[in-house]
């Protein structure tokens, strides 16, 4: 397999434009089988052959195969954070070397660089190209898949936006979200409150034994994000929720702090508690990145590594034993944010990083 094209800035923009211009955000069913039709589209007009939707509760994942052997995954998603409505506020435009519109770092461009990095070389067997609808959400309909087909093909190149100044992820903290519900007892809490049990009073005990599960020396954060209790301004409340973010470098965190939850015990007397959830992605080290990287960065002498504590589907595949990069995708920032950008500049470059890596992995 040899790389024998150049990538075109000008046609890589006029196909991120069109899948920015679509929305696709995760659980909207309708817009995300619109969104998997453009991909798939995509794809077969740069790569030819049939892009297959696979169906799911969360909505289609699109698959694509250049037939052969399978010796290598890209891997993204279609889904993205913002709902419908946020192109009207914040439409798709190139201005002063940067791409802005809802999704163009994570991770639009990232499929629109990986499809145009594959069509840089003159033979596709071996390649596939997976691309699921909920990453965003957790990728509960997804993760069966992605594993199958990353046990296939032997390595994974996640095509998530990149690292600050365009570094390369080489490790993830695993992550997960846990839910912590408070059952209390409501009474007027005017008239006899001392006859209620105050679901929102342990719930300020909960926060603050959750904090102390945390362990920052060692990368593991526990941040209790968002809280809700009570239904008027004179009830003694009977219910409370916590909903807890957590980031692990290691397993053995992820064990201590799943076993910490549920240990969780209440500091009222008749108050209840109640815990679901868990660290969903397990860690990414940086040893199932080892060889990938060094392919990188004979691609691309010097280009950067790092780290980060946010997740993806490199997670799950890292996890079962796959080489696995990330951070291949898109350079700019603000994930998430109405400030995420896309640097234009960098997209022939990061397209040429897909190219010289397929290439490797496809004479192993």
């Amino acid at each position: 397999m040899q790389m024998t094209n150049d990538a075109s800035v000008d046609a890589m923009l006029a196909d991120l434009k069109t899948l920015v211009e679509i929305e696709s955000p995760s659980r909207n069913l309708d817009a995300l089988a619109t969104s998997a039709k453009a991909v798939a589209n995509l794809i077969e007009k740069h790569l030819g052959g049939a892009a297959t939707l696979i169906e799911s509760a969360a909505g289609p994942h699109v698959h694509w195969s250049g037939g052969g052997e399978p010796k290598v995954l890209i891997l993204g998603h279609h889904d993205t954070v913002f709902p419908l409505g946020t192109l009207e506020r914040r439409p798709f435009k190139v201005e002063d070397g940067h791409a802005t519109g809802p999704g163009v770092f994570d991770m639009l461009g990232g499929i629109v660089q990986a499809v145009h990095g594959v069509a840089m070389v003159d033979d596709w067997s071996g390649v596939e190209i997976l691309m699921s609808a909920d990453e965003e959400i957790g990728s509960h309909a997804s993760r069966a898949l992605i594993e199958e087909r990353a046990l296939a093909c032997g390595a994974v190149l996640v095509l998530e936006g990149a690292a600050d100044g365009g570094a390369i992820k080489i490790g993830r903290k695993g992550c997960g979200t846990f839910h912590v519900e408070i059952k209390g007892r409501a009474s007027h809490a005017g008239l006899e409150p001392e006859a209620g049990v105050n679901a929102l009073i342990e719930a300020s005990h909960q926060v603050i034994d959750i904090t102390t599960i945390g362990r920052p020396d060692i990368g593991t954060t526990v941040t209790p994000t968002v809280a809700t209790a009570g239904t008027t301004d004179n009830v003694v409340p009977a219910a409370a929720k916590v909903i807890v973010d957590v980031r692990v470098e290691s397993a053995d965190e992820k064990d201590r702090v799943e076993a910490a939850f549920a240990a969780l015990a209440p500091h009222l007397s008749e108050a209840t508690i109640s815990v679901t959830g868990g660290v969903n992605r397990p860690p990414m080290p940086e040893s199932a990145s080892a060889e990938l990287f060094a392919m990188a960065r004979d691609v691309i002498p010097g280009i950067e590594g790092t780290s980060v504590g946010g997740g993806s589907d490199g997670n799950f595949t890292a996890a079962i034993g796959v080489p696995t990069l990330d951070g291949l995708g898109a350079v700019g920032g603000g994930a998430h944010a109405d400030h995420e950008y896309l640097v234009v500049e960098a997209m022939v470059e990061r397209a040429s990083l897909v190219a010289g890596l397929v290439t490797t992995l496809s004479r192993r």
